[in-house]
């Protein structure tokens, strides 16, 4: 029912579209990126004027969560299930994590966004990084995608070819995803050189499919290669060939950040050129913290990415949002969005933040929550608790109104009632949501009782 009221809202306040066209989606998932890399998010060098725009007359979410990790973030922005349901805590084999390939690691047994749209009619695509279960010939079209234009690795080569192109390290080791890489479209290895960049290749790929399909609803799912290291160069600061292939944070760290931006405006042009911009409902989200600097950490610095939804005609130009959202919320709101109803049987862990999209900011959520192996991380708008496993409670700060980890007050050991309370409550969310009993050793007890903290994640972060 909420699904119907949406459209006929949408189509009534916003745009005269015909009763019969549906709305596109496009979910760009962004590689290693933090919230603060972002000048929208308060970066004091990074320029990125059209992810900026697209938060400024759209909608862009201060606090919105990604686990801390590339694995897990994909199960449940594919799923809409948090690691209690869709059964991935970890990477396969590493603390928490499946067996490879099989059982819950297998993506191709779940239910995801992919399989949804194609079933409802909508042609789809995935472009980008991969980095899930899957042989040829049903690798990634089994999840519900027409077309793919995948980074491979060797072991995603089709059958009887080598990858001739350009590694990160040693020869053998990991197929490039940058410059001269390794790119699989649709079952075929494709031909590339020195002078092929992946993230032109998946953008081109991904524009060429709405192309030809003028007349179709589309779902692509957009898994960036950038900003994950290693960091070269870009088309836009590359000066020789052999800089093209030197990793170095310090010198091209910005460079990649501002042509993910690049590539952004270059999709948006794209739709506009092709008339598809208006009805298409485009969400950039990170994967995790920003490498270094938060990934991989069950901190507020591992799953804080900037969460950022604009569409002409189906998002009322809000601006900054202070509601709480994390990724299990993108499968049941761009279902509701193109009047796609989810099996009733099914679990989805998410909740559906469309009404957000139409200027109803009533809350939705009380919480948010990121698990990774035998951790976890919740955050409240007030209250935020990191590194909490079976075995021990975490580190539990008062946030006040801050969102950017500015002004955090440790009261993991205040013994106020208020922190009690608080503790009680960070318990209670936690009591339904179980995770293997993996973690490390209890951390060194947090120090700064009832004084500002810094940690991992609750300073406010530096520019990198």
């Amino acid at each position: 029912m909420r699904s119907v009221i949406f459209t006929a809202l949408v189509c009534a306040a916003l745009s005269p579209l015909r009763a019969d066209e549906r709305p596109n989606v496009l979910v760009i998932l962004c590689d290693d990126i933090g919230a603060h890399e972002l000048s929208l998010y308060g970066h004091p060098e990074h320029q990125t004027p059209v992810l900026d725009d697209l938060g400024r007359t759209g909608l862009w979410f201060t606090t919105g969560y990604s686990t801390p990790i590339c694995h897990t973030t994909r199960f449940e922005i594919m799923t809409g299930q948090y690691a209690h349901h869709n059964g991935v805590y970890h990477f396969p084999n590493r603390p928490g994590g499946p067996p490879a390939n099989t059982g819950p690691d297998d993506i191709g047994s779940h239910l995801t966004f992919g399989k949804l749209f194609q079933q409802a009619g909508y042609a789809t695509a995935h472009a980008g990084k991969w980095q899930l279960s899957g042989e040829h010939p049903t690798l990634i079209h089994e999840c519900g995608f027409d077309e793919y234009c995948m980074w491979a690795y060797t072991h995603n080569l089709p059958e009887g070819v080598t990858h001739d192109g350009a590694w990160e390290g040693k020869p053998g080791s990991k197929t490039c995803r940058y410059w001269h890489p390794s790119v699989v479209q649709n079952g075929e290895y494709l031909d590339t050189d020195d002078d092929s960049y992946g993230p032109d290749i998946y953008s081109d790929f991904i524009l060429d499919f709405i192309g030809r399909h003028p007349d179709d609803p589309f779902f692509v799912y957009y898994p960036m290669a950038l900003t994950h290291g290693q960091f070269f160069t870009t088309p836009d600061t590359t000066e020789t060939i052999k800089d093209r292939f030197q990793h170095s944070p310090r010198k091209n760290w910005q460079a990649n950040v501002q042509y993910t931006d690049k590539i952004i405006g270059k999709l948006i042009d794209g739709l506009e050129s092709m008339g598809r911009r208006e009805n298409t409902l485009v969400i950039f989200v990170g994967d995790n913290g920003s490498s270094g600097n938060g990934k991989a950490k069950t901190t507020e610095m591992g799953c804080r990415v900037p969460f950022i939804v604009n569409s002409p005609n189906l998002v009322k130009p809000s601006g900054e949002c202070r509601e709480l959202v994390d990724l299990s919320d993108i499968v049941p709101t761009i279902c509701e969005v193109a009047s796609i109803e989810l099996p009733e049987d099914h679990i989805i862990d998410g909740v559906s933040f469309a009404s957000y999209l139409q200027g109803d900011m009533t809350p939705l959520r009380d919480w948010i929550y990121a698990p990774l192996g035998g951790k976890r991380v919740v955050r409240t708008k007030r209250y935020l608790l990191e590194n909490n496993s079976p075995t021990n409670f975490g580190q539990l700060y008062d946030c006040g109104e801050s969102r950017d980890g500015s002004g955090y007050v440790d009261i993991t050991e205040d013994e106020s009632a208020e922190a009690k309370q608080a503790r009680q409550m960070m318990l209670d969310i936690l009591a339904d949501k179980p995770v293997p009993n993996v973690a490390q050793k209890k951390p060194a007890a947090a120090k700064n009782k009832g004084k500002k903290a810094k940690s991992t994640s609750s300073v406010k972060a530096a520019a990198k």
